[in-house]
């Protein structure tokens, strides 16, 4: 069953479940964007192939707001805003330790290995590297873990990964980037909570949020999650 957050005749929102596919590849495994294309198909009596743009992407392991265009005027803009960091990405991750800062913002130079499909953190630019910023606060503590709000100012290749792993807080579960054990169900304890955009063809503001699964590490920060989003302290 699809979790759609948002939909009208030029965009639509879901919450993707972690593991799954953002679009089909060469392991033919189901994708999220074919289900889609299957529900709108069937919700709108669609005959014929379903136009579906992929806007941008999740990592498989990693769940969260994900949004896809209904249309080619949709699918060109929305790709620009992107480009542009004009959208606010905002993430949960759980991590292990501490960060060195209750609040901080991390500036590096990322570059990806294609071969081990890894991104390596640079302190300065080198060959090949691009520059990738973030922002995070803590948010709240439970017996184990640290939660963690990141802002995500650009949109580099598992970017908050490899930096929040940078200054040894690795992802729970995200054995890639030195966590020691991985999550039971393949997933990392990063989530896209929120995305605000200005519509592509309306103008509005337009502002996603999606709940975190309710199992796991998850459900020891609910409360917190729920009030902090339901308050307005998240910008």
């Amino acid at each position: 069953m699809l979790d759609v957050l948002y939909e009208d005749n030029h965009i639509i929102a879901v919450n993707k479940l972690a593991t799954a596919l953002v679009q089909g590849d060469k392991t033919g495994d189901k994708s999220l964007d074919n289900e889609i294309k299957a529900y709108i198909a069937k919700k709108y009596n669609k005959p014929g192939n379903v136009f579906l743009g992929v806007v941008h992407r999740l990592d498989r392991p990693v769940g969260g707001v994900i949004v896809y265009a209904r249309t080619s005027k949709a699918l060109s803009r929305l790709n620009q805003m992107f480009r542009d960091n004009n959208v606010k990405k905002s993430y949960l991750a759980v991590v292990k330790d501490c960060p060195p800062q209750d609040v901080g913002t991390l500036v590096n130079y990322l570059k990806k290995n294609e071969k081990q499909n890894k991104t390596y953190v640079y302190d300065n630019e080198v060959k090949g590297s691009k520059k990738a910023s973030l922002s995070y606060k803590i948010l709240g503590r439970s017996d184990r873990y640290y939660l963690l709000e990141v802002d995500l100012h650009s949109g580099r290749h598992h970017q908050i990964r490899a930096q929040l792993a940078n200054i040894g807080c690795p992802i729970r579960g995200d054995l890639k980037y030195g966590y020691p054990r991985s999550n039971g169900d393949g997933s990392i304890s990063l989530f896209a909570k929120k995305l605000e955009f200005i519509h592509p063809v309306g103008k509005e503001t337009i502002s996603i949020v999606a709940s975190e699964p309710d199992k796991d590490v998850w459900k020891a920060f609910k409360e917190l999650i729920t009030f902090h989003y339901s308050s307005g302290q998240s910008k």
